[in-house]
């Protein structure tokens, strides 16, 4: 088939775009003057970059999204023309999955490059991250506040009584427990169970990854954050932390490591999301009569929803991205990063179904971040691959409802109503009293109907026996690692490790080239970054 003239024009200005690019980066990164690569860790390390206009005065470098900085990593570590990569840990990137992510590329950077890392006063996942660099700096009076993990669950129910207000809910599944707060005074036993063996994964997780970074035995770790917290000299003489430096002291040192570079002036420091805009994300020459193999990376984040809006995981946008996808021909495979605790159990199945259409024509490979549960997990069961993180919320497969009976806070603020109505469960939504005996058996069935489909949609997805799928659902949230050992996880990786997965999948070849396209798509003037402010990305020093 004949190109269209309007794809040639697209490819042409890619092309166009991408030469100006080339030439920049031939400059910015010659090896007349040595080059570092800056990363920035802070929150918020989104899954996309939100949208911000490239052009105002002072801004600063955007903050990179989650892909963008594993991209980076990546990317720099291969490059000759760098000659290493400094990391400043400003405050935890995300939850536990998004800091093993990064973590193992920073420790897989560290494999080909010299990675310094830097921070003033390091979180527990900024230490995870760190400790998988070259080497980690913080200042005589910063620290690593690691001493253990926790978690904390609030209740409700009495301060809701004080109010006049009560929760009615009705749940399918012994372990789904997202209104408990509202309904305990305390955790029940499934609820106690479940965050234990969530936070026994993590903690693991936390302590393997420190031990592997920084050459320890696994006890060893687990007794010195025991004695957290840590200051930077005692860490330092311990030998956690590599040298107390303060920021100018950190810049000395990285001129010391550099060949030919007697001052900062000498050597220049290239911000990450510069440098991912100039050469990272740079799929070199498209042709123009055909194109490269295209491969689409589609980010569901937030609550599941129905309807329009660019608020969480809208049905309707989503299912047209869905669409547009499994329709071109030239798209050869789809990555879905599903960051979402769930939400709306109708627009979960449509999404469900968007994607099982997709998967029909060419593969899907799902990443799951931080969490995916219930809806969110519905989602990912639709793939032909699941990754998830070691420390991913996974699962909850389960049903939940119910609704505020608030008449007693009528009554108390002195507010009547009355209604009149036709039909037996006219008044099953009113806020003014709980469920009858009728409609908590009608709602039950409804919601035994769900969870049934919920089954199905998993066993059908995932390829399982039905009793295995209900051996492990129940409401229960499983971590990655665990869901793994239950079929619902088919391996450990992140965002890039599902690109490589989805690659072989489309037939590609490991060095083969393609344009990686992100979904929802950003405003057009997104891709002028890397082409505008480079005062803000582009400086002779200036690390810290």
């Amino acid at each position: 088939m004949s190109a269209r003239p309007v794809d040639v024009l697209r490819r042409l200005g890619a092309n166009l775009t991408g030469g100006v690019r080339r030439g920049v980066a031939g400059a910015m990164l010659s090896r007349a003057r040595p080059v570092w690569v800056r990363i920035r860790l802070a929150p918020p390390l989104a899954e996309m970059r939100a949208p911000s206009l490239p052009l105002v005065a002072g801004s600063g470098p955007p903050h990179p999204s989650l892909l963008e900085v594993l991209a980076t990593l990546d990317a720099a570590s291969r490059d000759p023309d760098v000659t290493g990569i400094l990391l400043r840990l400003d405050g935890a990137p995300g939850g536990m999955a998004r800091a093993l992510a990064v973590r193992r590329a920073v420790a897989e950077a560290r494999e080909r490059k010299p990675v310094l890392a830097f921070g003033e006063s390091l979180s527990a996942t900024d230490y995870l991250i760190g400790s998988a660099a070259s080497e980690v700096w913080a200042p005589p009076a910063g620290g690593i506040s690691l001493v253990g993990l926790r978690m904390d669950s609030f209740f409700l129910r009495d301060a809701l009584e004080k109010v006049g207000v009560k929760m009615d809910v009705l749940r399918v599944g012994s372990h789904k427990t997202a209104a408990e707060m509202f309904t305990r005074t305390g955790m029940s036993p499934e609820q106690r169970e479940q965050m234990e063996a969530l936070l026994d994964a993590w903690y693991g997780a936390l302590v393997d990854g420190i031990a592997a970074g920084r050459g320890r035995a696994p006890d060893e770790v687990r007794a010195w954050i025991d004695r957290g917290p840590h200051r930077a000299r005692t860490a330092t003489d311990e030998g956690w932390l590599d040298a107390c430096r303060y920021p100018d002291e950190a810049q000395d040192e990285v001129v010391a490591r550099t060949p030919g570079a007697e001052k900062i002036e000498d050597l220049r420091v290239l911000d990450g999301s510069a440098y991912y805009g100039l050469r990272g994300g740079e799929p070199g020459w498209r042709p123009l009569l055909s194109d490269l193999p295209r491969i689409a990376y589609v980010v569901a984040s937030g609550g599941i929803r129905r309807g329009r809006g660019f608020r969480g995981v809208a049905s309707e946008p989503f299912r047209r991205i869905f669409e547009q996808l499994r329709r071109d021909d030239g798209v050869r495979g789809v990555v879905l990063r599903i960051d979402s605790p769930g939400g709306d159990a109708l627009a979960s199945d449509l999404l469900w179904r968007s994607i099982m259409l997709v998967r029909e024509k060419k593969p899907v490979v799902v990443s799951m971040g931080d969490v995916a549960a219930s809806g969110g997990y519905y989602m990912a069961a639709a793939g032909d691959a699941v990754l998830a993180e070691a420390g991913t919320i996974t699962g909850s497969i389960g049903v939940v409802g119910g609704k505020l009976d608030v008449s007693g806070l009528y009554e108390r603020l002195g507010i009547g109503r009355e209604s009149v109505e036709r039909g037996a469960r006219a008044g099953l939504e009113s806020e003014t009293r709980s469920f009858t005996p009728d409609e908590r058996e009608a709602l039950r069935s409804d919601m035994r109907g769900l969870y049934d489909l919920f089954l199905e949609r998993v066993a059908e997805g995932r390829g399982l026996p039905a009793d295995a799928v209900a051996r492990c659902a129940q409401g229960r949230v499983w971590s990655g690692d665990a869901a793994r050992g239950h079929g619902l996880v088919d391996a450990l990786g992140g965002p890039l490790e599902a690109l490589v997965e989805v690659r072989r999948r489309a037939g590609l070849t490991e060095g083969e080239r393609i344009v990686l396209e992100l979904h929802p798509r950003m405003p057009r003037f997104e891709g002028l970054r890397s082409l505008v402010g480079l005062s803000s990305g582009l400086r002779p020093g200036g690390w810290l």
